[in-house]
């Protein structure tokens, strides 16, 4: 490491994304790895997607973690994040697909943001699984955050027609793994799960960095 590099480290020393405790490497210390909370796969299926795992729920530190990624620009986040999910997958979905790919953010929302987090999630948890992600969706129309929606019928609404396959060619006949950041009622991931199949994909599963608590409590996911 450079002059400059070491000084940075000790001006702005790696954190624990989670706890902030001060590290001498990496993305999370070794408390949180054994503490945070844990998810798996979680229970039931969406109407178009067979399976959905997330590493964690999205509760407490994990919550606080996944804002600051997604809205205050923290990038490097998901380098832990894609760590976490890569070892949920191979636990959980190994054999299970053959083409990775993202829920895409809009054209609108990706200039407000400078970035598209599940394009970031997809391409370190895809890096690690040793797959190189393929652009198969994409947002053909902007929508609210579904986070703003309050019911399960008003979500699956309010995505409903919102993507479109970029090819055919990339999904027909393949069993796609989705990723995205968060699942909630399941959606937009039923929603993006829904336009694969009707492009030709044979099945597709989900991994998700965290899940609300509530997801696993759904009795049927939209």
């Amino acid at each position: 490491m450079g002059l400059p590099g070491r000084v940075a480290s000790l001006l702005f020393p790696p954190r624990c994304m989670f706890c902030r405790r001060i590290l001498d490497e990496g993305w999370i210390c070794p408390s949180c790895r054994e503490g945070l909370p844990r998810c798996g796969e979680i229970r039931g299926h969406g109407e178009f997607f067979s399976r959905c795992v997330a590493p964690l729920y999205y509760t407490g530190t994990v919550r606080s973690a996944l804002l600051g990624f997604k809205f205050r620009g923290k990038r490097g986040r998901a380098v832990g994040l894609g760590e976490l999910m890569a070892q949920t997958v191979r636990e959980e979905l190994a054999g299970e697909f053959d083409t990775v790919t993202w829920v895409p953010i809009s054209a609108r929302r990706l200039r407000a943001r400078g970035f598209d987090q599940s394009e970031l999630l997809c391409r370190e948890t895809a890096g690690r699984l040793g797959v190189t992600p393929v652009r198969a969706l994409r947002k053909i129309r902007h929508t609210p955050a579904n986070s703003t929606v309050r019911t399960p019928e008003g979500r699956a609404a309010n995505v409903l027609g919102a993507y479109a396959v970029t090819d055919p060619g990339l999904v027909r006949g393949r069993r796609v793994l989705l990723i995205d950041d968060i699942r909630t009622t399941g959606a937009t991931l039923s929603e993006c799960a829904r336009t694969l199949l009707m492009a030709g994909a044979a099945e597709v599963v989900c991994a998700v960095a965290a899940a609300a608590p509530s997801a696993n409590r759904w009795k049927k996911d939209r």
